[in-house]
C-alpha cells in the first residue's frame, strides 16, 4: 500500500519547456515595482534565470535526496515525504504545505528537524516528518469529482498516518496546512497530540460587546498591518474561489504566466522588511514552479479554493479545537490576529513572537520554525 516513489522530468517536458519559454509574447507595463502585480524586470530576469541558468536536473537531483513515496486513496496517489530520524525515541510530525507552495517549502527544515544535534539542538527533540502533497498538488493525483475541501484532506492524512502505523502524533501547518491541519485534529482527537500553525484565521468575536477590550496596542497594530496587507493581495482568492477553470487554461499553457502567478504570491508573502531575494532563492522559487509545471496540477490546486468556499463543513461547529495548540507568530504573515480572538477557538498553549519571517516560514526562516517546533512540542513527547 505504501510504494517508493522517484521525482522526475522527461527530457521531452524540459524541451517543450524551453520551447515555451523562448516563444514568450510580453506585455506592456506602467507604474511602480509591482503597484499592479507581478513586477516586469523581476519576471524577465527570472525567466532568463530559468531558461539560461537554472537546472532542473540538479534540482530533482536534490528532491530525491529525500525519501518520495505514494499510497492510494481512493483511488488517488497520494504522495508524501518520510524524512525518518535515526534517533529512536523521534516523534511523527506531520507537515502540510498551502497554495501556491509544496512540499519543496521543507527541504531546508526537514533535516534541522530529523537531526537536529546538526543545527544547535539536542537529539531528544528530533521527529519524524510526513509531508504530503496536498491532492491535487504536486505528485499527489487530483481529486476527480466535486466536493473535495479541506477536511476531505484531513481525511486523507488521518488515513495515511493510520498506514504509517503511527497512533499518536503532532501536526504543524501554514496557509490551507493550517486549516487541514486544524480538521485533522478535530477529526481525530485522539490521535493528535498537539497542533501548531504559522497562520490563525480567527475574525472578530461578533458576540463580546467590545471584541478589544483584551487586544494590546502591539497586536491592534499588527492587526491593522496584516489587513490593509491583505486588502492589497487577495483578489486571487475572489477569481481562484468563483472560476478557478477559466484562471487554469492560461496559467496550465503558459510558463510564464504560471510563473508571475505565483511569483507574486511569493513575493508579497513574504517579510516585506526583508529583500525579497534574500528570503527565498531564485533556485528554490523556480522548483516550486517546476512541480507545478511538470505535473500539470495548476488548476486542480486552484479549485480547493472553490470546494473550500461553497462547502458546507464548519470547523468550529460544537465548541473550540481542544487539543494544545501553539502559533508562531511571524511579523511577515498574511493576518496576524491577537491571541484573545485566537484562544476562542483554539486550545492555545504557546504563543511566540518571532523576529523575522513571513507565510513562507519553513524556506525565510527555517531555524526559526525548527527551534519553535521543538520547544512547543516538548512537553508533549512519549518515550
Amino acid at each position: 500500500m505504501i510504494k517508493p516513489f522517484t521525482v522526475s522530468v522527461p527530457d521531452p517536458v524540459l524541451a517543450d519547456l524551453k520551447a515555451r519559454l523562448a516563444r514568450t509574447r510580453w506585455p506592456d507595463s506602467i507604474g511602480k515595482a509591482w503597484d499592479y502585480g507581478t513586477d516586469i524586470t523581476f519576471l524577465r530576469e527570472l525567466i532568463d534565470y530559468w531558461q539560461n541558468h537554472f537546472d532542473p536536473v540538479a534540482a530533482v537531483k536534490r528532491l530525491n535526496q529525500l525519501d518520495h513515496f505514494t499510497t492510494d486513496i481512493d483511488q488517488r496517489a497520494l504522495h508524501f515525504i518520510h524524512a525518518r530520524s535515526s534517533h529512536r525515541d523521534a516523534q511523527p510530525l506531520l507537515m502540510t504545505h498551502g497554495w501556491p507552495g509544496s512540499i519543496v517549502e521543507f527541504q531546508k527544515i526537514l533535516p534541522m528537524l530529523t537531526q537536529p544535534e546538526h543545527y544547535g539542538g539536542d537529539p531528544s527533540d528530533a521527529f519524524h516528518v510526513i509531508c504530503p502533497s496536498l491532492p491535487g498538488y504536486g505528485f499527489s493525483d487530483a481529486p476527480t469529482e466535486p466536493g473535495f475541501d479541506q477536511k476531505s484532506a484531513a481525511i486523507d492524512h488521518r488515513i495515511l498516518m493510520e498506514r504509517l502505523g503511527y497512533e499518536r502524533y503532532f501536526l504543524q501547518g501554514g496557509d490551507w496546512g493550517s486549516a487541514v491541519s486544524s480538521w485533522h485534529a478535530k477529526i481525530a482527537p485522539e490521535r493528535v497530540a498537539a497542533l501548531h500553525l504559522t497562520l490563525i484565521f480567527v475574525s472578530k468575536p461578533k458576540h463580546l460587546e467590545d471584541p478589544f477590550a483584551q487586544v494590546s496596542p502591539d497586536e491592534l497594530e499588527a492587526l491593522s498591518r496584516s489587513q490593509a496587507r491583505m486588502i492589497k493581495g487577495t483578489g486571487y482568492q475572489a477569481i481562484q474561489g468563483s472560476k478557478p477553470q477559466t484562471l487554469g487554461y492560461g496559467l496550465t499553457d503558459s510558463p510564464v504566466g504560471l510563473a508571475a502567478w505565483i511569483s507574486e504570491k511569493f513575493q508579497h508573502w513574504t517579510d516585506p522588511n526583508v529583500p525579497f531575494e534574500q528570503s527565498i532563492s531564485m533556485d528554490e522559487l523556480l522548483t516550486n514552479i517546476l512541480l507545478y509545471w511538470v505535473s500539470g496540477n495548476i488548476t486542480a490546486s486552484t479549485r480547493l479554493y472553490y470546494e473550500s468556499a461553497h462547502s458546507n463543513a464548519n470547523l468550529f461547529e460544537g465548541g473550540r479545537i481542544l487539543t494544545p495548540t501553539g502559533h508562531a507568530v511571524f511579523p511577515g504573515e498574511l493576518y496576524l490576529p491577537p491571541r484573545a480572538w485566537a484562544e476562542m477557538l483554539y486550545n492555545i498553549q504557546h504563543w511566540a513572537i518571532q523576529p523575522k519571517g513571513g507565510h513562507f516560514a519553513a524556506l525565510e526562516v527555517p531555524e526559526l520554525l525548527a527551534t519553535d517546533l521543538r520547544t512547543f512540542f516538548r512537553p508533549y513527547r512519549v518515550s
